[in-house]
């Protein structure tokens, strides 16, 4: 862990430079930030029994220059963690990002080694080893078309290091258009101890069109797994789509179904002679489906109405959501926000109740930033073991929070928040502060 340390302190300190150097016609300037945060919580139970937890984090970012002239690119995105006080908590740290990249041929190909996380590919395209990308020079006014060829190992999410015995490897076909257009196709194939642990299609898209029509669509298409049944599984799917008439209405339309299954686990268990939990195979089972109309009243208020039905858990019945609010900026031209919403939601035979969020927020001169939060009935992830984890809903919650944010210049920020949630059952108070500088 100490040279773990040494090693992202080192980085730290050049960063700057490594930041500033030098790139030929660069398409996109390189940049950096390092943030610091500190957290410490006090949870109070009903019986009067009480505990304290404080947390430390370090997060480090830098990327250099990045475009078809620059020879040579690199990126790191590392985060540091300790718990004063704490002696069942060591330590930890993660690293998301850490490659250095090749250009080659007017950069059209690019060779990537070290650690390295693929957006295009979701959860699923984290990988420690080398990738390989085709890419057509960008031309003013069109789109281009990349793919990519990736392989390596499956690295750990909260720890250096990779894990055991698995392996991934894959590639992705992708078309960049115009306002923020993208297209992507990608497989990924995951190996535990030379057995499929998951073989998976994956499907991205952002839609612009004419300006006043956006549609954003996600899935995931399972050919292969220990937990998939029969010769494939659409696992996962999201679409939102959103337009514009005019400038005074836009209607909103959303959709969102899947299941997340333990696939690791699922393996292990096989391969070590365990009985397979039926639960396991049947993993958690999420559903949402919404609509919602968003109506301009003057420049700076906007109100909206709609409803939804969700179900969060496996074993849940589908509860239906009931939501509508406001929103109002720099009010009475003196910079103050307003953000209110209500969402009823009716559980059938369980009941119903109200999630409420309001949120006041002021800008002092136009480098400090205070607001005060209220919010009613939150939610919760508990763990259940080996078959994963529920959503569970507190109705009966309520937090209150106060935070600022201060641009002391235009390279150093800081933030400070203050929370109190009461549950019913506990009280938590919370007090968390940090700092930004950018580079």
């Amino acid at each position: 862990m100490k040279r773990i340390e040494a090693l992202i302190v080192a980085l730290t300190l050049g960063a700057g430079s490594l930041a500033s150097s030098p790139a030929r016609a660069q398409t996109r300037p390189a940049w950096g930030r390092i943030a610091l945060f500190g957290n410490s919580s006090s949870t109070t139970q009903a019986g009067g029994q009480s505990n304290t937890f404080n947390e430390l984090i370090a997060n480090v970012t830098f990327e250099s220059a990045s475009g078809d002239e620059v020879g040579y690119e690199y990126r790191g995105d590392m985060r540091l963690s300790g718990y004063p006080g704490s002696t069942d908590r060591t330590r930890r740290a993660s690293v998301y990002d850490l490659y250095a990249c090749i250009r080659l041929r007017d950069g059209s190909v690019g060779v990537r080694f070290g650690q390295m996380w693929l957006n295009e590919l979701g959860g699923l395209g984290s990988v420690g080893g080398a990738m390989v990308e085709v890419r057509q020079r960008s031309q003013p006014g069109r789109g281009r078309w990349r793919a990519s060829l990736f392989g390596g190992f499956e690295p750990n999410i909260l720890d250096v290091g990779y894990v055991s015995q698995v392996r991934k490897f894959g590639g992705l076909v992708a078309y960049d258009g115009l306002g923020a257009r993208r297209h992507v196709v990608g497989f990924v194939h995951v190996r535990d101890s030379g057995m499929t642990e998951r073989s998976v299609l994956v499907f991205t898209n952002f839609l612009p069109i004419d300006k006043r029509v956006f549609v954003y669509q996600a899935a995931e298409y399972d050919v292969r797994g220990p937990g998939v049944t029969g010769a494939g599984s659409l696992t996962y799917f999201f679409t939102n789509g959103r337009y514009a008439p005019n400038d005074r209405i836009e209607f909103q339309g959303l959709f969102h179904r899947g299941r997340s299954i333990d696939s690791r686990s699922l393996v292990r268990d096989q391969l070590d002679g365990r009985p397979i939990d039926p639960r396991a195979l049947e993993g958690l089972r999420f559903e949402s489906v919404s609509g919602r109309v968003t109506v301009r009243l003057a420049r700076n208020v906007r109100v909206f109405g709609g409803y939804g039905q969700d179900r969060n858990n496996r074993d849940d019945a589908v509860a239906g959501r009931l939501n509508y609010g406001l929103f109002a900026s720099n009010v009475g031209g003196i910079g103050i926000d307003i953000n209110a919403s209500d969402s009823r939601i009716n559980r059938g035979t369980s009941g119903s109740y109200d999630s409420w969020y309001v949120s006041v927020g002021r800008t002092f001169g136009g480098h400090v930033y205070l607001s005060a939060d209220y919010g009613s009935s939150l939610s919760v992830f508990r763990f259940t073991g080996s078959d994963g984890f529920v959503i569970e809903t507190r109705p009966h919650s309520r937090r209150l929070a106060f935070s600022g944010l201060f641009n002391l210049t235009h390279r150093l920020s800081l933030l400070a928040t203050a929370e109190r949630v009461d549950d019913g059952t506990s009280v938590q108070t919370r007090v968390m502060s940090g700092m930004t500088c950018r580079f």
